[in-house]
C-alpha cells in the first residue's frame, strides 16, 4: 500500500476546523509542541508569512527569495515533523537530530544566498563546495519529504537520480537511453539554477501557495468556517436529500478556504458525520459522500489546489485563465456527486435531519460579507492585478471584515496565530515541490520527457484515443504513490509531450492531467481522503474507498471529452458562446447517464439492462462530434424508455433497497 498523505498538515493531523480558532489551541498543527520549540516554530511561521507579504510589495531575485523561503520551510519541517512518531508521546518536541537537520537547512541554503551572484553561472561546472552543499540540500529535501508525505516520493527521486547517473549503461537503441552524467553535473542541474529544486514548483509554493494558505487561515480565524457550514445547513433544510446536499455544498465552501481535498474531507467528517448517521447513512456510504465532497475542493475555483497554480506557471498564463478553464469541469464533478447522493437518498431511505440554524436569508444578510474577499480575488484578477496582489488585498479585506463580528474579530493574538498557521499549512507542499524539482531537473537534463512522450505515442500507434487512455492510466498509477501536486508535476513533464505530439493543445493536456492527478486520490487500491473519513465514521476503509470511487466515477470519464474532439475545448470555456452552450448540456446529460449506471436509480431502482444502456450512452456522448453525441443521446433515451416501461412507474410506490441500513433514530 502506497504511503501517501495530504498536501496540508491539517489534513494529516487535525480532525476539525474550530468555530473560534483562537480558543482551541489543540487544533493547531504545532499543538503537541511545548516551550522553546513551539515558540521558535510560531515565530518562524509568522516571519515567513510576513516575508511573503514583503515579497508581494518588493519582489526579490528568484535565487534570493526561493532559497531563503525553502531554508525556513525546511527548518520548520524538521522541528514540526520529528524523525519518529509524534503520536506515541505527549512530548513531541524535536530531538538532537531534528535540531541538527534544522540548522543544517539554514546553513546549506544560506550558502546560496551568500554566493548567488556567481552561483548559477557555475551550474555546468560546480566547485567542490557547491557539490557538497548541493548533496546536503538534496538529502535534506528528501528527508523532509519523507517526514511529511512518506517514503514513496523520495524513492522516486532517488530512482531518477540513479537514471541520470547510470544512463550510459542502458542498452543502445532503447527509447530512454542517454550518455549518463557525473554527480557534479546532476547536482549542478538540481541545485544550482532555476530548473531544479529552486524551479517553478518551489516558486509556486513560495508565492501562490503561501499567500493562499495565509488567506485561508485568516478566513478560518475570522469565523468564515462556521458561517459556511450554517449557510449550507440552512440552504437545504431537513429534506430527504438535505444531509447529502449540505455535505456537498459545505465541501465547496470549506474547500475555498483550505484548497486541500483531504483537509476538507476530514473537517467535514468531524462536523457532519453525526448528522449523516442520524439521517440513515451507514459508515461506508457516509464516508464516501464526505470524501467525494472534500475532494472537489482541489478542482473548484477560486482557490483550487497547488497544481492549478503550477499550470499557470507552466503555461505562462494568468491564474484567472486557469480558473476559467476549471469552472465547467468543477460544475460537472459536483453534478455527478449530487446525482449520486440523490440515488443514495432513495436507496437507503435517508431521512431529513433538523439542524437549529438561522434562516439562510438572515445568515446572508448578517454574515454574507464573508464572501466579499472571495469575490474580491476574482474582481482584482479581472482588473489586471497579479494573483499575488489580489490575494494579498483579499487577505487584508478578510481581516478588516472580521471586526463586523464581536465574537471573531481578529486582535493581535488571532493575527499572530493565523499567520503562523498559514505558514505551517504550506510546509508539506514546500517539501513535495522541492522533491518534484529534483525530478524535473533530471527529466530536463536527460530529455526523458520527450523520449517517454514519443514512446507513449508509439505504443498507441498514433491513436488519440489510445494516447488518452494510456495517459489516464499513467497519471492514476503515479497518483497511487505520490500526492496530487507531485503527481501532476511528474505527469506534466512526461505525458504532456505525448498529447502535443498527437495534436492536443498544451493547456488541454495540462487540464486532463490535472483532473486525473486529483482523481488519483480516490483510485483503488489507495485513497487518502476516503481512508481518512473511514477512520472517523468507523467504516471499512476499502469499502469507503469503493463508495467514493462510485460517486466520482462519472468525473473520471469527463476529461476524455477535453481531448477526443476539438469541441471538447468548449468545456474549458475556450471557443464561442454558441459552442459552449451546445456542448455543456450534452456533457451534463452524459454525467447524468453515467450516474444512473453507477447509482442504479432513475425514478425507481434501475435494473442491469437500463444501467448498461445509460452507461453506454453516457460514454458515447463524451465524444463531442454531432453524430456520436446524437447516437449517445439516443442510447440513453432508450435506456430511460426501458426503465419507464419495465417499472410501470405510474402505479408503483417507490421501493427501498432491502440491503440498506434502516434509518437511525
Amino acid at each position: 500500500m502506497a504511503d501517501k498523505r495530504a498536501d496540508s498538515p491539517v489534513a494529516e493531523k487535525q480532525a476539525a476546523a474550530p468555530e473560534a480558532p483562537g480558543e482551541q489551541q489543540d487544533q493547531r498543527p504545532d499543538a503537541h509542541l511545548s516551550g522553546l520549540p513551539k515558540l521558535i516554530l510560531s515565530v518562524a511561521g509568522v516571519g515567513v508569512s510576513l516575508y511573503a507579504f514583503f515579497w508581494v510589495l518588493n519582489p526579490l531575485p528568484a535565487l534570493i527569495y526561493r532559497p531563503s523561503f525553502l531554508a525556513v520551510a525546511l527548518m520548520m519541517t524538521f522541528i514540526l515533523y520529528r524523525a519518529g512518531s509524534r503520536e506515541d508521546s505527549e512530548n513531541a518536541n524535536p530531538g538532537v537530530l531534528d535540531w541538527m537537520l534544522a540548522g543544517l537547512s539554514v546553513v546549506s541554503l544560506g550558502y546560496v544566498l551568500v554566493t548567488f551572484e556567481e552561483f548559477s553561472r557555475r551550474a555546468a561546472r560546480p566547485e567542490l563546495l557547491d557539490t557538497v552543499f548541493g548533496i546536503v540540500v538534496i538529502l535534506l529535501v528528501l528527508e523532509a519529504t519523507r517526514r511529511t508525505v512518506g517514503w514513496t516520493l523520495p524513492v522516486f527521486c532517488l530512482l531518477f537520480i540513479a537514471y541520470a547517473y547510470l544512463g550510459g549503461l542502458i542498452p543502445v537503441g532503447w527509447e530512454i537511453t542517454h550518455r549518463g552524467y557525473d554527480l557534479e553535473r546532476i547536482v549542478g542541474q538540481a541545485y544550482m539554477g532555476l530548473e531544479g529544486i529552486f524551479g517553478v514548483p518551489v516558486a509556486v509554493a513560495a508565492t501562490y501557495l503561501i499567500l493562499f494558505t495565509i488567506y485561508g487561515a485568516v478566513l478560518q480565524y475570522s469565523g468564515a468556517t462556521k458561517f459556511f457550514l450554517d449557510l449550507s445547513f440552512a440552504a437545504f433544510g431537513n429534506s430527504r436529500t438535505g444531509p447529502g446536499r449540505t455535505t456537498t455544498l459545505s465541501g465547496y465552501f470549506l474547500g475555498s478556504v483550505s484548497g486541500s481535498g483531504t483537509a476538507t474531507a476530514v473537517t467535514l467528517a468531524t462536523i457532519l458525520w453525526p448528522n449523516l448517521r442520524r439521517a440513515g447513512y451507514n459508515p461506508e456510504n457516509g464516508g464516501g459522500v464526505l470524501a467525494a465532497a472534500g475532494l472537489g475542493a482541489i478542482l473548484a475555483p477560486p482557490t483550487m489546489g497547488a497544481a492549478a497554480f503550477i499550470i499557470a506557471e507552466f503555461l505562462g498564463v494568468s491564474y484567472l485563465e486557469v480558473i476559467v478553464y476549471a469552472v465547467i469541469p468543477a460544475f460537472l464533478y459536483y453534478l455527478g456527486v449530487v446525482l449520486a447522493i440523490e440515488a443514495d437518498a432513495r436507496h437507503m431511505r435517508i431521512q431529513g435531519v433538523e439542524v437549529d440554524v438561522p434562516p439562510a436569508g438572515y445568515l446572508l444578510l448578517r454574515y454574507g460579507y464573508y464572501f466579499s474577499s472571495l469575490f474580491a480575488i476574482i474582481i482584482l484578477l479581472v482588473l489586471g492585478f497579479s494573483p499575488f496582489r489580489a490575494v494579498f488585498y483579499a487577505t487584508i479585506l478578510a481581516f478588516l471584515l472580521s471586526f463586523l463580528s464581536r465574537e471573531h474579530r481578529m486582535g493581535p493574538r488571532r493575527i499572530w496565530e493565523a499567520l503562523s498557521a498559514g505558514a505551517m499549512m504550506v510546509l508539506p507542499i514546500a517539501a513535495v515541490t522541492a522533491s518534484a524539482g529534483i525530478i524535473v531537473a533530471v527529466i530536463t537534463l536527460t530529455g526523458l520527457g520527450i523520449q517517454l512522450g514519443s514512446l507513449i505515442v508509439s505504443l498507441a500507434g498514433g491513436s488519440l484515443f489510445l494516447v488518452t487512455f494510456f495517459a489516464a492510466l499513467a497519471v492514476l498509477l503515479i497518483g497511487l504513490a505520490v500526492p496530487v501536486t507531485a503527481s501532476f508535476i511528474i505527469a506534466a513533464v512526461i505525458i504532456a509531450p505525448a498529447f502535443v505530439e498527437v495534436g492536443v493543445e498544451l493547456y488541454v493536456a495540462y487540464m486532463f492531467i490535472f483532473y486525473y492527478a486529483v482523481l488519483g486520490e480516490v483510485s483503488p487500491p489507495t485513497g487518502l481522503a476516503p481512508f481518512s473519513t473511514a477512520a472517523i465514521t468507523g467504516g471499512s476503509p476499502m469499502t469507503t474507498l469503493m463508495k467514493t470511487w462510485k460517486y466520482t466515477l462519472p468525473a473520471f470519464l469527463v476529461p476524455f471529452a477535453f481531448v477526443l474532439s476539438p469541441n471538447g475545448e468548449a468545456l474549458l470555456l475556450q471557443g464561442s458562446a454558441t459552442q459552449v452552450l451546445l456542448v455543456l448540456p450534452v456533457v451534463a446529460l452524459s454525467v447524468a447517464a453515467l450516474s444512473v449506471a453507477t447509482g442504479g436509480w432513475l425514478v425507481a431502482p434501475a435494473r442491469l439492462p437500463e444501467r448498461v444502456l445509460c452507461g453506454i450512452g453516457g460514454v458515447i456522448m463524451l465524444y463531442l462530434e454531432p453524430f456520436w453525441a446524437s447516437v449517445g443521446i439516443g442510447v440513453f433515451i432508450a435506456g430511460v424508455a426501458v426503465h419507464l416501461v419495465t417499472n410501470r412507474i405510474a402505479g408503483r410506490a417507490e421501493p427501498s433497497d432491502p440491503g440498506a441500513s434502516p434509518p437511525s433514530s
